[in-house]
């Protein structure tokens, strides 16, 4: 369907901006060119694309206009050199109008096109948005630049329709309904808020598909005990809430630890039915090693305060820069994962993912990826392999493609989706293998 969209639309941009001769010889035609030109304009997703998602829809007008822009411009250059020789020199005032007519026609496509496509897209990231502005006075290069704009774009709208359509081939089927509500369990240095959901996209992923979801609303810095005391509140919070006896627990990172110290030492294994931690330092993190390591005491403290400061504005009462990084470190895991065995009677699990190249990473895990490679070989740019795994079951997880799967694409970060993983699919299996486990 998209590539039929694309051909007929490209047709018809082609044949609007070089119909100057057609209207020069049929002026009665502008009655329905008018409206054609008005219909590309305004109505492209509404009248192919059948989607709730007025984002996607955006998205997809603005990739049609680009397509269609693209072709007309290849074509329109041919069709003016082919006129230039049939009229110059006798007839020019025919070549100069057909050629502002085509410039008027393919600049409102255009900046139609790309004013969408920069307003709707995820994929498009701050990079390619600012190479597609500076290239888009170099001749040739704003080609190029918009070729990868296009292909981007277009990718993201064939990876959404599929997805929609998954979900709606499976809704009946409520696959996440589990038994027990899901908590979602944030890492450090990062807080649960309505503007910015730290789980990106997996959370409407999840309820789309029959999940109950909460969150664990607990402080972005502090130590693995005070954490673990704030998560305990929340599940009695929860539990209250929905009247369920237990929740299914998935935490990232830091969240796996406090959630295990609230299960070992805080009592609330019988309210517990799961715990699947996401790259989780079990072991300890070396880049935490690092930061304790090798700055001094007063670059140390320096930073801990200004980010205690800043963090006491966006909600934590109490936040510890420090102590949560020193129970980050490999000596303090290594003491805990000794004092905290594997509890009973809860369906224990474990997922890492590595990256395969320090580009596969945003800022700053390509930079912290050399640095954990230098002490442990593959990481996720942030935790080594070695240190992911803990109970039962255990996923390692690859992406086919080179980059690899990093610390940050595991809770769809940045919201960027790459050829090899759908990390919000894997949720929803995740989810549905705990249903199936009766969870």
């Amino acid at each position: 369907m998209m590539i039929f969209v694309f051909v007929l639309y490209s047709v018809l941009v082609g044949f609007l901006s070089n119909s100057y001769v057609l209207i020069q010889r049929a002026p009665q035609c502008l009655a329905f060119l008018v409206p054609i030109f008005l219909l590309i304009n305004l109505f492209t997703s509404c009248l192919f694309l059948k989607t709730r998602n007025k984002r996607l829809k955006i998205c997809f007008h603005g990739t049609v206009l680009l397509v269609s822009f693209y072709i007309s411009v290849i074509a329109s250059v041919a069709f003016h050199i082919f006129l230039a020789i049939n009229t110059l020199p006798d007839n020019y005032m025919t070549l100069i109008w057909s050629m502002v007519l085509c410039y008027c026609v393919n600049f409102i496509i255009f900046w139609n096109g790309i004013i969408c496509v920069y307003l709707t897209s995820q994929q498009l990231g701050i990079k390619i948005r600012v190479v597609g502005i500076i290239c888009g006075m170099i001749p040739i290069a704003n080609l190029i630049a918009l070729f990868f704009i296009i292909k981007t774009t277009a990718g993201e709208c064939l990876f959404e329709i599929k997805k929609e359509r998954i979900n709606a081939n499976r809704f009946d089927q409520s696959i996440c309904s589990t038994k027990y509500p899901i908590l979602l369990v944030h890492g450090v240095f990062f807080r649960d808020t309505q503007y910015f959901n730290y789980w990106g996209r997996i959370p409407q992923e999840l309820e789309m598909n029959g999940a109950t979801v909460f969150y664990g609303n607990h402080s972005s810095a502090a130590s693995i005990a005070d954490s673990a005391a704030e998560i305990k509140t929340r599940i009695a919070e929860v539990l209250s809430e929905t009247g369920a006896e237990k929740v299914n627990i998935i935490a990232h990172s830091k969240g796996g630890l406090d959630c295990r110290y609230a299960i070992a030492n805080l009592g609330v294994g019988e309210q517990v039915a799961s715990l699947t931690t996401i790259n989780t330092p079990h072991r300890g993190c070396l880049f935490a090693d690092y930061l304790l390591t090798q700055f001094s005491p007063k670059i140390k403290n320096r930073v801990a305060n200004t980010y205690n400061a800043a963090l006491r504005k966006f909600g934590d009462s109490n936040p510890d820069f420090l102590a949560a990084v020193q129970d980050l470190t490999n000596a303090s895991c290594q003491q805990m994962f000794a004092e905290m065995p594997t509890p009973q009677g809860i369906y224990c699990q474990s997922v890492g993912s590595v990256l395969t190249k320090a580009t596969g990473g945003k800022f700053p895990l390509n930079l912290s990826y050399h640095l954990v490679k230098h002490y442990s070989s593959k990481n996720d740019g942030l935790v080594s392999e070695q240190s992911f795994k803990w109970g039962e079951n255990y996923i390692l997880l690859r992406s086919q493609e080179k980059r690899g799967i990093s610390h940050g694409d595991m809770i769809d970060l940045n919201r960027q989706n790459f050829k090899g993983f759908d990390v919000r699919e894997f949720y929803v299996q995740l989810v549905s293998d705990l249903k199936n486990k009766g969870l």
